[in-house]
């Protein structure tokens, strides 16, 4: 079931996204395709992301040039599986990249093995337990997690991790509204989810 702060944030994402008349949206996700989609792909929506997906499901359109992302929207419904898997693993596996070609490293995970190829095994190990960051547009990540709700969205790439918006409704109005184009106070928005926040 989800909760009442979820649906609610979902629902005033969608709507937004709606209003800004940017995209199509197709029918919402039903209950069955959200089943079939987490035992497939091994997560469960946050709560807000669930609201928004069943509210309707934004579709790609043609390519405008220069985009950076031919299909920005995630194709949970009739999607490339391949695809999606390589969309959800995009977050860990650019921490690995990371690790390999520009010293990065956590420091969490104790001392750096001195060989490179020792210190990729030891990362890919701890990385297994991380929180799956579930991609919302392009490189724009929620966590996932039944029960749960307004995170920040992140923009991840690499370790380059940044805040997009305080939740799902303010990155849908910073990515596709009027964003603020600055901040102020009132935009003050902490990550919660382990790991992941203490990247940014």
């Amino acid at each position: 079931m989800i909760g009442e702060e979820g649906t609610r944030l979902g629902a005033a994402a969608a709507r937004r996204l709606a209003a800004s008349g940017r995209f199509a949206i197709g029918p919402g996700l039903t209950d069955a395709e959200f089943a079939e989609i987490e035992d497939a792909y091994g997560f469960e929506f946050g709560d807000d992301h669930r609201a928004f997906l069943a509210a309707g499901v934004p579709v790609n359109g043609t390519p405008r040039q220069g985009q950076m992302w031919e299909r920005p929207w995630p194709e949970w419904r009739g999607g490339d599986p391949a695809e999606l898997r390589k969309r959800l693993e995009r977050p860990v596996e650019g921490v690995l990249f990371d690790v390999e070609n520009n010293d990065f490293w956590y420091e969490a995970w104790g001392e750096r093995p001195a060989a490179d190829e020792a210190a990729l095994e030891r990362a890919r190990l701890c990385l297994r337990d991380v929180p799956v960051l579930v991609p919302v547009y392009s490189h724009r990540y929620l966590p996932a997690g039944r029960g749960t709700s307004g995170h920040p969205v992140l923009s991840v790439w690499q370790t380059d991790i940044i805040y997009y918006g305080l939740d799902l409704d303010d990155y849908l109005h910073q990515e596709f509204g009027n964003g603020r184009g600055h901040t102020d106070a009132s935009w003050d928005p902490r990550a919660t989810v382990p790991f992941w926040r203490d990247l940014l």
